[in-house]
């Protein structure tokens, strides 16, 4: 079929002004800069903002994300680019998609990551919905990754500046989502270029500073948190070694992580310890020398697959694979066990790979993102 109208920068047949896009707005620079190059472009452009929780619960603190400021600073945004502005109530769906999971998984003893549960339950679920409700032709954000047009349709790709690449925490994007995002950001090399371009349009987020925390998180005091949601869950018990001798005692599970080693107060050791293992049923804190953190074997739940094939065409597939966010990808053996379980085989063994924690699949041989799957057992 012949297209008379070339493709926009969103890819489609028709002109930027015919072309309506819902832009999830934070409210920091990264979201601002998206909305004012599509505005300058021409595009019908409609701005949301969620709000994620009441600020005014004490959850929340000044520098984190979808609090009162930045729903302010994205709707001033908006007023200065002429565009419209939204500003939507999501506090229970957040409270029940992804604060209580949250708390959930660390009273079971796993360390969660909060930001992807986000993504996948309420920014490209919720939200994707509405954009389509208000006839939108896609949505855009401004995570820094790379959607790219394959020969089977649209692919995840790593960002172009990988110091600021974000496919961890956007592993489990499906097929389907792909399709309806945009990610204006990814191409960028440096947060200088984004900073460069919100100065251009005179936006006054150009020199907010990015959040660095869990938004319902203050001061990265997890426990905190989770004792607020569930009181006296922070039971005592004991501290051992793998064999089972009591070394000391802790004030409660939720205050531990794999691989910790500050904080266990426990002396008169000569070689250094960390927690290796958390025993929810009998309370115990279980530590051991560095060498017992290290894991090759890691199997996964909740596996998202992006590949052209589907996941079980392969009884093994070579990938590059990444079990925490700072880390980069390693070479591993990907073994389906169903469509969406599997085994993970890491050609070097890594530390402190923690139940709760996502595990992301790349191309060994490039940028593409194959999707990933949680931690089940290290």
């Amino acid at each position: 079929m012949r297209h008379d109208t070339p493709l926009n920068s969103l890819g489609f047949a028709k002109a930027p002004a015919e072309t309506r896009v819902v832009v999830a707005m934070s409210g920091g620079v990264d979201s601002s800069v998206v909305a004012a190059e599509l505005a300058a472009q021409g595009y019908d452009v409609v701005g949301i903002t969620l709000q994620l929780y009441d600020h005014g619960a004490a959850l929340a603190k000044k520098g984190a994300c979808c609090a009162g400021r930045d729903i302010h600073d994205a709707r001033r945004v908006a007023e200065e680019l002429n565009f419209p502005h939204y500003v939507l109530d999501y506090e229970n769906t957040f409270r029940e998609a992804v604060i209580d999971d949250f708390a959930e998984s660390y009273l079971a003893g796993a360390t969660p990551v909060p930001c992807i549960r986000c993504n996948e339950r309420v920014k490209f679920k919720d939200l994707l919905q509405t954009a389509k409700d208000l006839d939108a032709d896609c949505m855009a954000t401004g995570h820094y990754i790379q959607r790219k047009t394959g020969a089977n349709g649209a692919q995840l790709h790593m960002a172009a500046d990988h110091n600021r690449d974000q496919s961890y925490f956007l592993f489990s994007t499906t097929s389907e989502q792909l399709d309806y995002l945009r990610f204006p950001l990814g191409h960028l090399t440096s947060k200088a270029e984004t900073r460069a371009l919100a100065s251009k349009y005179g936006l006054g987020v150009a020199d907010k500073p990015d959040s660095q925390d869990i938004c319902f998180v203050p001061d990265g005091n997890y426990a905190a948190v989770i004792e607020k949601l569930h009181p006296g869950s922070a039971k005592p018990g004991d501290i051992v070694d793998q064999s089972g001798k009591v070394l000391g005692t802790h004030n409660g599970i939720i205050h531990y992580t794999i691989g910790q080693r500050r904080g266990l107060g426990i002396g008169g050791l000569t070689d250094p310890i960390y927690v290796v293992r958390l025993d929810i049923e009998n309370r115990q804190v279980v530590v051991g020398p560095k060498e017992m953190l290290a894991t090759r074997q890691v199997r996964l739940k909740e596996v998202n697959w992006l590949g052209d094939e589907p996941l079980t065409a392969q009884s093994e597939w070579s990938i590059a694979a990444k079990v925490r966010s700072t880390r980069p990808p390693r070479d591993a053996v990907l073994r389906p066990l169903s469509e969406t379980e599997a085994m993970v085989e890491l050609m070097v063994a890594e530390e402190g790979v923690a139940p709760g924690q996502a595990c992301v699949f790349y191309d060994p041989d490039g940028s593409r993102v194959l999707g990933g799957g949680w931690i089940t057992r290290g």
